[in-house]
């Protein structure tokens, strides 16, 4: 007795003396004591435990989930974590259900532990005729207080198998799912983001569901656990963010019954190609010679070389049809848009497939998702998923992709909007095929500023700045819509510099770059006899747009980038160098990207010149460090290279 006594006090000092959260539901006093979380000091919040538990009741056969989760409130921004929203889904013949809420806020007053307990009466719900919304707010919660919350959802709606979210807007310590699916429902299973499962057990149970005259069902047993996964913080350069957030996913793929029968839900893309060829929106379509009969002017069908042909025919569809915003896969009709002259993305970019295979250059429909609507699954086709459609050609061995539904894009530019890394392109005589969306070319923005006069403090001097690929696009559109406003804006954006003058040079919408000229004045700091100048009058980068600790999804630029900076300064016979910057060659891991500074003194002419290079479009979350870096240095390199000058 006095062994087991020593134990159990024993046990009781470790927990009452422990320095670390407990990753259960029970709260300990340590979890009240701790103010911070090592793992991420600018927290909000904490999940120390957050537990799933999905099966199938033996009785009402229906779908059960019991959830338990508790949090640490870590700063006042946190508080609004104890306010909880549970959406309920409303069927024609069915309702999900709420049962057994209980919560509970747990904070340390006077070195003891007080509990308020979630009542009834705050627990409220909102209808509408598509889904139940039930709220509660825990009492007493502040910065400090433990948070636990236990509830259990019933669905008769199998369909979908409940999914589970291992990340959110807070850093998890412990994350657990079990799932007990009968032999009756096949899903796919997809695991989305890219952290890997800590845990991944499976098991099988026999005869876990059981009917009249012997009928019975096995089911799959499954435990999925995830540890100390980073908060999801949404940053630049990236997606939506169902693309990346951490979680399970299922699709019912096959149903059979305790009858004998199987009901195939899931389609295969034999299936989907054949539903697309007779879809009245997509297939019927598409490479309708009646559809555009006499739509293209003789001089264009008279064109022989097919490369100007197909330019033609593409600058002819963006000249005469007006994209009306709009992109999803229905009421798709070319003989109105022919009538009307307006459109969506599918009526016109099949109008324009039309036109190209009328004059003899095949063009293939390619099915994308945009960026904000997240990847596509390549596990099974879901033709919901796809709400955007381009072309793709091959000339002379070349292939460009198409989309007529802006006129600011050129021939074989597609639209940011597009550029979510793959397409199902539709070839309905040999089978549709998943194809990468890879833009080659890199998009540039480029500045060559030249300092040639220095006079009663004063440098004068031209910016010649140049834009390219997707660095031109907003220029342009802004040009084209308003110039005045377009100039008005440019030179109210420079703070440090006068513009005397500013001219956009030869400015054709058609074609993929953005030329302008500015004349300016600049007053540089003068200490005593000595002139600093820094020579970054134009940043590409006022700040560094990489500030997490951790990055857990893909920094996803869209294209490649190149930035360019030359600076020309002419000392004449009146100023000398006192102090120069270094010169700088870094280059990301793997030949990434790169940092170029150097400086050269030639005729009394002093030239620096400045490189940014960024080599790939998409970089994994393990490039973030250095990218972290590789960024930290562009900011300093602009914000604290100083020339230092005097006259003579």
């Amino acid at each position: 007795m006095k062994l087991r006594l020593f134990i159990v006090v024993f046990f009781i000092s470790i927990i009452g003396f422990s320095q670390e959260y407990n990753t259960a539901m029970f709260v300990s006093k340590s979890d009240l004591e701790l103010t911070s979380y090592s793992k991420d000091s600018t927290a909000n919040a904490l999940v120390i435990y957050d537990y799933g538990n999905s099966f199938v009741d033996r009785n009402t056969f229906w779908l059960r989930v019991q959830n338990q989760r508790k949090i640490k409130i870590l700063r006042p921004e946190g508080i609004e974590r104890g306010q909880f929203e549970v959406k309920l889904y409303k069927g024609k013949s069915s309702e999900e259900k709420i049962e057994n809420i209980s919560a509970t806020t747990y904070n340390l007053v006077n070195g003891k532990i007080v509990k308020s307990h979630l009542s009834k009466d705050a627990i409220f719900k909102e209808e509408n005729e598509n889904y139940t919304l039930v709220k509660f707010a825990l009492p007493q919660v502040k910065v400090g207080s433990v948070l636990t919350v236990r509830y259990e959802t019933q669905s008769k709606f199998m369909s979908k198998y409940q999914p589970w979210y291992f990340q959110g807007q807070d850093p998890v310590m412990y994350s657990e799912y079990n799932t007990s699916i009968p032999g009756n429902y096949e899903y796919h299973v997809k695991l989305v983001g890219g952290i890997p499962l800590d845990t991944n057990d499976v098991s099988l149970e026999k005869s876990c569901l059981e009917v009249g005259r012997n009928g019975y069902s096995d089911c799959g047993i499954s435990k999925y656990v995830m540890k100390n996964i980073p908060a999801y913080k949404l940053e630049d350069y990236t997606t939506t963010e169902l693309n990346y957030i951490s979680r399970i996913e299922y699709e019912l793929s096959v149903f059979r019954g305790f009858d004998g029968v199987v009901k195939k839900i899931a389609k295969t893309w034999k299936n989907a190609d054949k539903e697309l060829e007779t879809d009245e929106d997509f297939g019927r379509q598409i490479s309708k010679k009646s559809l555009v009969k006499s739509v293209l002017p003789e001089s264009i069908s008279l064109i022989s070389d097919k490369l100007t042909k197909a330019k033609a025919i593409y600058q002819f569809v963006l000249d005469n049809y007006k994209w009306n915003g709009k992109s999803e896969r229905y009421d798709v009709s070319i003989k109105t848009l022919n009538k009307e002259k307006v459109g969506s993305t599918f009526e016109i970019n099949l109008l324009l497939e039309n036109l190209l295979n009328i004059e003899g250059i095949k063009a293939y429909p390619i099915l994308i998702s945009t960026r904000q609507n997240g990847l596509i699954t390549k596990i099974y086709p879901v033709l919901s998923d796809f709400n955007y459609v381009i072309l793709k050609i091959t000339i002379d061995e070349k292939s460009y992709y198409l989309d007529a539904t802006d006129p600011y894009l050129v021939f074989g530019e597609l639209p940011f909007r597009t550029l979510n890394q793959y397409g199902r392109l539709i070839d309905f005589d040999n089978g549709s095929y998943w194809e990468d969306i890879i833009v080659n070319d890199n998009s540039i923005k480029s500045h060559s500023i030249e300092l040639f006069s220095y006079q009663d403090d004063h440098f004068t001097g031209r910016i010649n700045s140049n834009s390219q690929g997707y660095y031109s696009y907003s220029k342009k559109k802004q040009f084209e819509e308003n110039s005045i406003t377009y100039k008005e804006n440019s030179i109210n954006n420079y703070t440090d510099i006068k513009i005397i003058d500013h001219n956009v040079n030869d400015y054709d919408k058609t074609k993929s770059e953005f030329n302008e000229t500015l004349n300016f004045s600049l007053e540089p700091e003068i200490i005593g006899n000595k002139i600093y100048l820094n020579p970054f009058i134009l940043k590409f980068f006022n700040k560094n747009p990489f500030q997490l600790q951790e990055r857990t999804y893909p920094i996803d630029f869209g294209y490649k980038s190149i930035f360019m900076y030359k600076v020309k300064i002419d000392l004449n016979d009146n100023l000398k160098i006192v102090e120069m910057p270094s010169s700088v060659n870094y280059a990301l891991p793997n030949n990434g990207g790169r940092i170029l500074f150097n400086t050269n003194m030639k005729d009394e002419v002093l030239t620096l010149y400045f490189k940014i290079q960024f080599n790939r479009p998409i970089y994994l979350p393990e490039y973030y460090p250095y990218l972290k870096q590789f960024m930290d240095k562009v900011v300093k390199l602009q914000n604290n290279t100083v020339i230092v000058l005097e006259n003579q």
